[in-house]
C-alpha cells in the first residue's frame, strides 16, 4: 500500500526553521521536485518561532513540525503506490535543510500485514 518515513533532523540552521514564510518556499519546491501532488496545504506560525505544516496529498500528508531554538525539525512523509516520490521527497529535505544529523525509520503500510 505504501511507505511511511518518519524523521528527526537536528543541526539545522535555525533560520531555516523559524518563519512560515522561509520554509513554505523549500517544502513547496521539494513537494514539486518529488513528483508529489499537493490537494492541500496548512500553515502555523508559532512566536516568537517555529512552524508546522502539513501538505494533504494525493498520495497521503506531508508534514513538519519545527523548533528553531534547537535546530530540531520532526518530519513525517506517508504516500500510498509507489516508494520512489516518499523517497526523493526525503533526499531533497535533506539536500535543503542540511542537518548535521538525521534519524531515520521506514515502516512500511500493508493492508495484508506482509509488509
Amino acid at each position: 500500500m505504501g511507505i511511511h518515513i518518519i524523521a528527526e533532523f537536528r543541526g539545522v540552521d535555525p533560520r531555516k526553521l523559524s518563519r512560515v514564510e522561509d520554509l513554505r518556499p523549500i517544502l513547496d519546491r521539494v513537494v514539486a521536485k518529488s513528483g508529489l501532488h499537493v490537494v492541500s496545504s496548512s500553515f502555523h506560525q508559532f512566536e516568537p518561532h517555529g512552524v508546522s505544516a502539513i501538505y494533504l496529498l494525493s498520495e497521503s500528508h506531508l508534514s513538519v513540525h519545527t523548533w528553531p531554538e534547537y535546530g530540531y525539525m520532526a518530519l513525517d512523509i506517508f504516500t500510498c503506490g509507489d516508494d520512489g516520490p516518499a523517497l526523493k521527497a526525503f533526499e531533497l529535505l535533506v539536500e535543503e535543510f542540511k542537518p548535521k544529523s538525521v534519524e531515520k525509520r521506514v515502516i512500511r503500510r500493508d493492508v495484508y500485514g506482509e509488509g
